[in-house]
């Protein structure tokens, strides 16, 4: 579909709800598609409208990213935090789109990222808290410098799972460990789930968050 702002494929949900439906987006890692997190959508709670959408640049041979990575001779990995906020304020824009589109809850809105995804998704909750209630992230950081920080009031309504593999060897669990402190500065409550998994998705890991969307 491709007369909204990202190229996505949904799922509507099987299991009515009272008021307008809920949104479920779904934002893939570096190098993939709408198809990679979609793989798992008929998994995922049946009250949900779920989106899942395509990053804005193309890679070669195939797939998909938010923004470009860079590795220099040293072995060090530099993002381009320019692009990293054009896709940020795409998402934000795909999220008003989507929500005016399918007709669903402008007030109930869940991002679920992986990796570069999940950098965006906080990039997003916290940029633009008023289109976010409740953020996945999966192996990924909370990356300051493309955050447009708001006032702690903002995100008293915001819920945070995030999780990580501890020998990811793509983003060190190091770097994910940073994030509930980071939060607890915000006034928001998160904990970091930890799993014996490189960069991916165990299946504990899965059935945990689910367990957290259902409580919601």
């Amino acid at each position: 579909m491709s007369t909204l702002s990202l190229e996505h494929i949904i799922q509507k949900p099987t299991k009515t709800t009272e008021g307008k439906t809920p949104l479920l987006l779904l934002l893939h890692g570096y190098g993939s598609d709408e198809n990679d997190l979609f793989s798992f959508a008929s998994e995922l709670p049946e009250h949900y409208f779920i989106i899942s959408a395509r990053a804005p640049i193309p890679m070669q041979p195939y797939g998909n990213a938010w923004y470009a990575i860079s590795i220099d001779y040293d072995g060090v990995k530099t993002s381009d935090n320019e692009a990293a906020k054009e896709s940020r304020d795409l998402i934000a824009t795909f999220i008003t789109e989507a929500v005016q589109e399918y007709d669903l809850d402008p007030f109930n809105v869940t991002l679920l990222g992986f990796s570069q995804g999940t950098i965006l998704s906080y990039a997003v909750a916290l940029s633009y808290p008023e289109k976010v209630k409740n953020v996945i992230g999966l192996s990924g950081y909370i990356n300051e410098e493309i955050i447009n920080l708001q006032s702690s009031a903002s995100y008293a309504h915001l819920n945070i799972y995030n999780s990580h593999g501890t020998v990811d060897q793509v983003i060190p669990i190091d770097a994910a460990r940073k994030t509930p402190g980071y939060l607890s500065n915000l006034g928001i409550d998160s904990t970091l789930s930890e799993f014996p998994v490189g960069h991916g998705v165990h299946p504990t890991n899965f059935y945990e968050f689910k367990e957290w969307l259902l409580k919601l």
